[in-house]
């Protein structure tokens, strides 16, 4: 696997970004030089002259760099495919805060994962989760993204991932290898 983390890039083209913290969306522009901070998950944390961004996979191109995942699609045809709920918890695994290098369900985000499905049926997928911080405007980044994974499970025809702030986030709810990632122990 290559890395890219604290790499200085020129974009090769003007892409799609999202703001870090606010998740607004915004356009950088052909010849803006970045750092790259973090590239999880298929995904691009950049530093500019204004903060913080992320580029997502499908614009991984304008930094010069090969996408490392395919741009997730729903599953087609994939009706009565058994679903279960560990291949739902190994996806949402590959989801990561833009600003920490932990996946999402080893920093303690996810809170429930529901996996409904009849015989001969597609899955629905439900899933709770949390922020670490109330307010944070990356939370409908992650979300969508984590929904996004679930639906690219074979079987999975739907999905929904709600942010919910019962129990409140601590971070005594990060695993054992969320804190080592992190240095806590």
């Amino acid at each position: 696997m290559i890395m890219h983390e604290n790499t200085e890039k020129v974009l090769l083209r003007d892409c799609e970004a999202i703001r870090i913290p606010s998740g607004e969306v915004i356009r950088l522009a052909k010849g803006v030089s970045v750092m790259i901070t973090q590239a999880l998950g298929g995904s691009y944390t950049v530093a500019t002259s204004e903060g913080l961004a992320r580029i997502t996979h499908e614009n991984a191109d304008a930094l010069g760099v090969e996408a490392p995942i395919a741009t997730p699609e729903v599953a087609q045809g994939a009706a009565g495919t058994p679903v279960n709920e560990t291949s739902v918890w190994e996806q949402l695994k590959t989801c990561y805060d833009p600003e920490i290098p932990v996946n999402i369900v080893d920093l303690g985000l996810v809170y429930d994962c529901a996996v409904e499905q009849q015989d001969g049926e597609s899955a629905k997928v439900q899933v709770k989760m949390t922020l670490t911080a109330p307010g944070c405007g990356m939370g409908p980044v992650i979300a969508r993204e984590a929904e996004q994974k679930i639906l690219s499970i074979p079987g999975v025809s739907d999905a929904s991932v709600e942010v919910v702030w019962d129990p409140p986030w601590n971070q005594a709810m990060i695993s054992e290898v969320g804190k080592m990632k992190l240095g806590l122990i």
